[in-house]
């Protein structure tokens, strides 16, 4: 057995070790699975007909013997062969006054005449007794004994080298009633043995025709529904060489279970890939973020090793700068995993409801007691608890997010309105402030990673530009929609939706009672 190797090129396949492909595991069965059943078919339908052929000869007998009987019952006297031979072969009578009048036209016409038929069958031999037991007439001589009977008897027995039927009738005269002989009729069954080797001849080569025949549908319908599998297998050796390939699997017209194993094996690389994307970009935009403040850690660290250590001034500036830079970084190393764990919520909230009114109005109280200089209003329409399917804290995040956006933003005129309200589907949440804007170029990035619309003013908040970022991912992970609107110079508007939830009524788990599944 060879190892599996994999290549480089992703145009070379990859090499595996010998095995016995499934497709002909299937045609084989399949194969297999068809002769068997046509092979118990054929014995069932060979017995049949060799059934029906022995009781046809049986049936050819008895009538032999009946048209024999008819033909002699006629006589008076004991049967002798100058009497049997004009009624049983009026063609090779001499003398036509001895052949009876119904015989006549026989004796013009020896193929239309029924005994004459029946005694040309060369399977067939007909012999003439008298009341002794003596043979007066042997249509062939066949090596068979001679019984007396008194009723008609038909027995398989053996005929020389073959078996065979023989019947035995007593003939009795229709005038006086006494037995003027006796007929002994045997048939062999040599052409039924013809027959047979025949009859089984055709089911053999049609047992083979039907494995041939199977084995290659079987091939073709294996080749054509596992063609699906071989795509899939082709698809992943492609991404165990590349994992950040494109390459998915094609999509089939039908709609059986390999379509929807082709969807689900599709929409699971793309979330392997997207993940992947993700920390990459998790990678790079951390390390491009902490380049900054630890470059500024660096100086103030060479400086006092330098020189500063004996400057109190100097050495508590430079503590203080590294510490701010410091406490940057935590916060800037916390937002950046919320935002990785905002890209999975799918995975460790699947089933977490949150009822958005009353979330609404925690925050907005909270907002209201920790900026006291701000005026918010709360436009609440909904009339009772309305949940949608997302985690508690995420709903309460995306929130704070954006109520801390429009507090940071609204300096000159420190007003924001929130309001939440719902239609059939969906629960809209708005939040809207009125300072300073954004203007239609910043606002086409204001959700891209580390984007800051007054970069110096927002490093001066405290901002990393990962906020909102943040709020889009959760919103799109739990298949809501965010989007916004704004006048430069006259504020900002956030709009959310999210579908609206309706539980079974035998559930009642309540949503601040939703766990995350780990």
């Amino acid at each position: 057995m060879k190892s599996a190797t994999v290549v480089d090129n992703l145009d070379q396949p990859v090499k595996r070790g010998r095995r016995f492909p499934l497709k002909w595991k299937w045609a084989l069965g399949a194969a297999f699975g068809i002769f068997i059943v046509f092979s118990i078919f054929s014995i069932l339908l060979f017995n049949r007909l060799t059934a029906i052929m022995m009781d046809q000869e049986k049936t050819n007998l008895h009538d032999t013997m009946t048209l024999v009987v008819e033909r002699l019952v006629n006589q008076s006297k004991p049967l002798t062969y100058d009497t049997v031979l004009p009624y049983l072969r009026p063609d090779l009578a001499t003398d036509s006054d001895q052949v009876p009048k119904v015989d006549q036209n026989a004796k013009q016409n020896i193929y239309t005449d029924s005994i004459i038929v029946k005694l040309a069958r060369e399977d067939v031999s007909v012999s003439i007794y008298n009341p002794k037991g003596q043979r007066v007439y042997a249509s062939r001589k066949v090596p068979t004994k001679f019984k007396r009977l008194n009723h008609v008897s038909v027995m398989k027995e053996q005929i020389g080298q073959a078996a065979g039927f023989v019947g035995r009738r007593p003939i009795h005269s229709r005038t006086t009633g006494k037995i003027i002989g006796y007929v002994q009729v045997t048939t062999q069954l040599g052409t039924l043995k013809h027959d047979q080797h025949q009859l089984l001849l055709a089911f053999y080569g049609l047992a083979i025709l039907a494995f041939v025949v199977s084995g290659i549908v079987g091939y073709v319908l294996a080749s054509y529904f596992l063609k699906p599998i071989q795509l899939m297998t082709d698809t992943i050796d492609v991404i165990n060489v590349q994992p950040q390939a494109a390459k998915r699997i094609p999509m089939t017209r039908g709609n059986d279970e390999f379509s929807d194993l082709t969807q689900l094996f599709n929409d699971m690389l793309d979330r392997m890939q997207r993940y992947i994307e993700q920390q990459e970009e998790f990678v790079e935009d951390v390390s491009h973020e902490l380049r900054t403040p630890v470059a500024i850690i660096e100086g103030h660290l060479t400086m006092l090793n330098r020189w500063g250590k004996d400057d109190p001034e100097i050495l508590n500036e430079s503590i203080g700068a590294s510490l701010q830079e410091i406490t940057r970084m935590k916060s800037l190393v916390q937002e950046m995993l919320d935002l990785s764990r905002a890209e999975q919520v799918e995975v460790h909230y699947p089933n977490a409801t949150t009822d958005v009114k009353a979330v609404t109005n925690q925050v907005f109280n909270n907002f209201k007691l920790i900026h006291p200089e701000f005026t918010f209003t709360l436009d609440d329409d909904l009339r009772e608890a309305t949940l949608v399917k997302i985690f508690h804290d995420h709903f309460e995040q995306i929130l704070i997010i954006l109520m801390d956006n429009a507090v940071k933003y609204s300096q000159k005129r420190q007003e924001v309105h929130l309001s939440i309200s719902r239609s059939e589907r969906n629960v809209e949440i708005a939040v809207q402030d009125f300072g300073e804007g954004i203007s239609e170029e910043d606002l086409k990035r204001v959700f891209n990673r580390f984007y800051r619309v007054d970069k110096a003013r927002s490093r001066d908040k405290g901002g990393n530009g990962l906020g909102l970022s943040i709020a889009q991912r959760l919103v799109d992970s739990y298949h809501g929609s965010i989007s916004v609107d704004s006048v430069l110079g006259n504020g900002t508007s956030f709009r959310m939706l999210f579908p609206v939830y309706h539980p079974e009524a035998t559930e009642e788990t309540t949503p601040t009672e939703q766990t995350p599944t780990e």
